[in-house]
C-alpha cells in the first residue's frame, strides 16, 4: 500500500514588495543575500534583490537568445539554467562575474545544490543529478505522487537531504525523497494573493529556504509580493 504524503498548509510570517515585472524562474537565499532568476526571451536576468523591500541591487541582463530558468548557490558561484538553449551560466556570487558555460541536452527548469550534487528539472516527473564540475549526469530518480507520475517538476529547493518543488500551473509545492522519488508531502499554497494581485501575476514559482530561521520564503511569476512562510499541517 502505498504510504499518504503529509498535507500542509502555508502559514504567512511576512509579506514583502516583489518586482511585479519579474518572471521568476529561481530563488536562492545566502545569508542575508537573495538571489533571483527571471526568463522570458528579451527579458531574462539574473537579479541580488534586497528581500525587505524589493530593490533590485545587481541587475545582469542576459543576451535575448536565452530564456533562463532555475537558479541554484553552489559555494561561492550561482548555476544559472536556460530553458531551451542547453546551457547553464556560471557567475560569481559576490559580483555576477562569467565562470563559465556548462552544457546539457534537454530542457533545463530547476536546479539545486544539495551539498555535493546539482539537482535539475526539466519538466517532466524526472530529476537528474549533475556533476557540479562537468555538469555530467550522475543518474536520476522519477519522482511519483501516491504511486502514479508527478508532472511539471519546476523550480527546485534542496533543504537538509529533501528536495522542494513547485509544480506548474499549480498553487503546490511538494517535499520529494530524492532517494526514491516518493513525494512525502504536498502544500497547499493557494490564496497567497488577492484576487486583484492574481488577475496580473502568473503561477507559483520559486522557493528560497532560510536555514537562519527555518522558513521558506516563495514567490512567483509577475508576483507583487514575496513572502516568508513556514510549513504548518492542515486540521
Amino acid at each position: 500500500m502505498t504510504k499518504r504524503p503529509e498535507r500542509l498548509k502555508v502559514k504567512v510570517l511576512a509579506s514583502m514588495h516583489h518586482d511585479p515585472a519579474a518572471y521568476t524562474q529561481g530563488l536562492v537565499w545566502d545569508g542575508g543575500k537573495l538571489y533571483e532568476s527571471t526568463g522570458q526571451y528579451g527579458s531574462s536576468s539574473l537579479r541580488q534583490v534586497n528581500p525587505q523591500t524589493g530593490e533590485v541591487l545587481r541587475f545582469l541582463p542576459l543576451p535575448p537568445r536565452y530564456f533562463a530558468e532555475g537558479l541554484a548557490l553552489m559555494g561561492d558561484r550561482l548555476v544559472q539554467l536556460t530553458w531551451q538553449e542547453g546551457t547553464a551560466f556560471v557567475w560569481t556570487a559576490a559580483d555576477f562575474q562569467p565562470q563559465g558555460e556548462l552544457q546539457y541536452s534537454g530542457e533545463g527548469w530547476g536546479l539545486c545544490w544539495d551539498g555535493s550534487r546539482l539537482v535539475m528539472s526539466d519538466g517532466t516527473d524526472h530529476l537528474t543529478f549533475r556533476d557540479p564540475r562537468t555538469f555530467a549526469s550522475l543518474g536520476g530518480v522519477d519522482v511519483t505522487l501516491e504511486g502514479r507520475p508527478l508532472l511539471a517538476i519546476n523550480e527546485l529547493e534542496c533543504v537538509d537531504g529533501a528536495v522542494w518543488a513547485n509544480v506548474w500551473q499549480t498553487d503546490q509545492i511538494v517535499r520529494i525523497d530524492p532517494a526514491t522519488g516518493v513525494v512525502t508531502a504536498v502544500i497547499d499554497a493557494f490564496g497567497l494573493l488577492t484576487p486583484q494581485e492574481r488577475a496580473k501575476a502568473e503561477v507559483l514559482n520559486g522557493i528560497a529556504w532560510k536555514p537562519e530561521t527555518k522558513t521558506f520564503l516563495i514567490t512567483g511569476k509577475y508576483w507583487p509580493k514575496l513572502f516568508e512562510v513556514t510549513f504548518v499541517e492542515t486540521p
